[in-house]
């Protein structure tokens, strides 16, 4: 049988180390269709999940890269398919993960036609993609794919590869020893990047010097836990984590701040308006009113993509390097602190604020507080677990409430902080450790938004797992919860219910409705039992939770000018004005005079 294009590109793919794509069929990438079925039908197959829309295909690539490390890879065919993955794209590219993305396009003999789905796909993909490439003859498909896989992965960016219908169907031609071609291979090493020996010595002395060091954490820092433990103790710092660094260090670890920023915690707040250093590894946490002001603190930084560093806030001493290896670099040069009461500041504003949580996650609400949903959780999880969770006030509970244990992985859309990501997050991450009981936190509107769809994917494949345990908790509020406290503490105006209300679906019942579990919880004191139940459950659980909108996910330190907005969209007659509203008026009101 004649060797097609298609063939070869599929091969090559699986030559990169390629073992899974997410995907939706269509004409315009039937031909590499064709050879993925050959390829299975030979045994050198390559996996492809059927999602619900090419979207969440890349964002399950996205999340593949996450958890794994390794490339992630979406395909759709050419027109609308393309257009759709661009968001998933972009969540891979903000949150710096490797990415390819494989699309359809027309026969290049209708090129510039203004023919049915001929879209001009590398100026769609431009600033997505840090390389992008329509591949318009066979013997250019090698060298394409030799290097947008090797720029994704090397500079862990996000690359597109094109491919018109009558190449994928033409035969294969090698590119021959001759001027005009050129002969690539695979194959990538990823180097050790450490830091000169001089810029080291010049960030200890600044670290050494501190007497309140801080110490900031995100993705970048996932595989430095044991280092990062081993600074904090030698420099009594300690370690606040960017929301993308939630399963770097463990929550138990008494030192540990948790969670920075608009969703982050008073620790770590009280930690950066305090700390006189401050230690930056592998994170780009964007908002600068959470860290310290100009000229409080000197400043290092750790980075392995040069670009970052120095751009959230005026760092001393830049170590372009590899967390762990630059860390292990720097720890011997490091001093003890004999002083340890910053430290034991830290650590008590950390006990005291865990006791916080624990009396706002218990107290009462209408008819369940949505902060008891992720405390309830947290005990019960298996130390191996997984958890994934959307954009909106769900994110806020994952971001204080969630209690990660050491073992346990975490994420969400970070940079993009894009809606209706947790639950192709979460297929991802079951199809990658199909072992792992696998936990997502969806908003009710992000579960209306797409998320809902996609589990007839998790319909379509729960049985091929070797844990059936993946549970989707969806907290039904009937509100754009996120937005409405924004249109209320940001902008002082009420609730505005043409845009916030949504609609009452029974999320449980769907669940049963296409042979999953479905769990209806109305009381609080019916969470942990649910939760049990879920988590022990034979097969995927929605467990839909009847929360109340007016618990506010408000921000670790209130200033008097969000202050003044709440009061002012009480006072403009915010139409759910009730003791929740009047409750939440009096702790703002603590928060500021107090």
């Amino acid at each position: 049988m004649t060797r097609m294009t298609s063939d070869f590109f599929v091969e090559r793919l699986k030559a990169w180390g390629v073992t899974r794509i997410y995907g939706y069929p269509g004409d315009g990438i039937n031909g590499v269709l064709g050879a993925l079925q050959r390829a299975e039908k030979s045994g050198d197959g390559i996996e492809f999940v059927q999602v619900r829309h090419e979207e969440m295909a890349a964002f399950m690539a996205a999340a593949h890269a996450k958890f794994t490390g390794e490339l992630g890879v979406c395909l759709s065919t050419g027109g609308p398919g393309a257009t759709h993955l661009v968001t998933g794209m972009y969540d891979a590219k903000l949150d710096h993960v490797p990415l390819l993305a494989i699309a359809g396009q027309a026969e290049s003999t209708v090129r510039g036609a203004n023919y049915q789905q001929e879209l001009n796909l590398d100026r769609l993909f431009s600033d997505v993609c840090d390389y992008v490439q329509e591949v318009a003859a066979p013997a250019q498909a090698r060298h394409v794919t030799d290097r947008a896989i090797r720029i994704a992965i090397a500079e862990r960016e996000v690359t597109a590869i094109v491919l018109p219908k009558d190449v994928q169907d033409s035969p294969f031609e090698e590119p021959a020893q001759a001027h005009g071609y050129t002969r690539s291979g695979p194959g990538y090493a990823r180097p050790s990047v450490i830091p000169k020996a001089a810029d080291l010595q010049r960030a200890a002395d600044i670290l050494n010097t501190g007497e309140k060091v801080a110490i900031l954490v995100g993705a970048g820092a996932r595989d430095a836990a044991d280092e990062v433990t081993q600074a904090a103790e030698l420099l009594g710092a300690g370690v606040a984590k960017a929301l993308l660094g939630k399963d770097v260090l463990p929550d138990d670890l008494p030192f540990v701040t948790g969670a920075i920023g608009l969703l982050g915690t008073k620790p770590s707040s009280d930690m950066m308006l305090g700390c006189d250093t401050l230690l930056m590894i592998g994170t780009g946490f964007p908002w600068a009113e959470f860290l310290p002001k100009d000229g409080q603190a000197r400043a290092v930084q750790i980075d392995i993509d040069p670009a970052m560093l120095g751009l959230r806030y005026p760092v001393e001493v830049n170590l372009h390097g590899d967390a762990a290896e630059t860390l292990r670099a720097l720890l011997p040069l490091l001093t003890r602190k004999p002083d340890c009461g910053w430290r034991e500041e830290i650590e008590q504003g950390v006990a005291k604020w865990w006791k916080k949580l624990e009396e706002r996650a218990m107290a009462a609400a209408d008819p369940v507080n949505p902060q008891r949903v992720v405390w309830e959780m947290s005990p019960r999880l298996p130390a191996d677990a997984i958890v994934t969770s959307d954009s909106g006030s769900c994110a806020n509970w994952y971001a204080r409430d969630y209690r990660v244990q050491r073992g346990h992985r975490a994420s969400l859309s970070g940079g993009l902080a894009s809606m209706g990501a947790a639950v192709p997050y979460a297929i991802a991450a079951k199809f990658a450790y199909s072992g792992r009981p696998v936990i997502a936190l969806v908003g009710d509107g992000a579960m209306q938004m797409n998320n809902l769809a996609e589990m007839i994917t998790v319909q379509k494949y729960w049985r091929r797992w070797a844990d059936p345990r993946f549970v989707v908790c969806v907290f039904n509020n009937q509100d754009l919860n996120e937005v409405t406290w924004e249109q209320r503490v940001m902008e002082g105006n009420p609730r505005y219910p043409t845009t916030q209300d949504v609609p009452d679906v029974p999320y449980a019942k769907f669940a049963e409705m296409i042979g999953l579990n479905g769990i209806y919880v109305d009381r609080p004191d019916a969470l942990g039992g649910a939760w049990e139940a879920a988590l022990a459950a034979d097969r995927p659980t929605i467990l839909e939770v009847k929360t109340d909108p007016e618990v506010a996910p408000l921000p670790p330190h209130l200033t008097l000018a969000q202050a003044k907005a709440f009061m002012s969209s009480i006072a403009k007659g915010d139409q759910n004005w009730g003791q929740e509203l009047l409750d939440t008026a009096r702790q703002l009101a603590k928060e500021v005079i107090g």
